[in-house]
């Protein structure tokens, strides 16, 4: 249907500062937002978006809100691949990724689709780091 497109996805995580360091630091994405907001039952917390570089679609880092959720940090598609980060420079951004402290599960290969290598953000989550063939 036009006019349709995915804003967010909340990726949940132990703390914001931490996140937002690792999003923006780390992988070089946005700080799009960081605002006050509150709980459906009226805490207090923060509505925190990243996203990369010229991208649509951002992230909406949840702080997690009690056991159910807190058990759910590094585990969102439970253990599969669930975040896919394409780059246009996949040797320059495993690099950079590599010299900045990320831990890769997989490293690099060369599929059909192009250039692969499996890394976890800070909550734990799995993401594919991906790139054209010989870029």
């Amino acid at each position: 249907m036009p006019g349709m497109r995915i804003d967010l996805v909340a990726v949940i995580v132990e703390d914001y500062d931490p996140a937002i360091a690792f999003f923006t630091d780390v992988l070089g994405f946005d700080l799009v937002e960081d605002s006050p907001s509150l709980t459906n039952d009226g805490r207090p917390k923060r509505w925190v978006v990243v996203r990369p570089p010229g991208a649509q679609t951002g992230l909406l880092l949840a702080r997690a809100d009690g056991e159910h959720q807190e058990a759910a940090i590094g585990d969102q598609a439970a253990g599969r691949v669930g975040f896919f980060l394409h780059v246009d420079d996949f040797d320059a951004s495993y690099r950079r990724m590599t010299d900045a402290g990320v831990t890769f599960v997989r490293a690099p290969r060369t599929e059909p689709y192009g250039r692969v290598a499996v890394f976890l953000d800070i909550a734990g989550n799995r993401w594919d780091l991906l790139g054209r063939s010989g870029a």
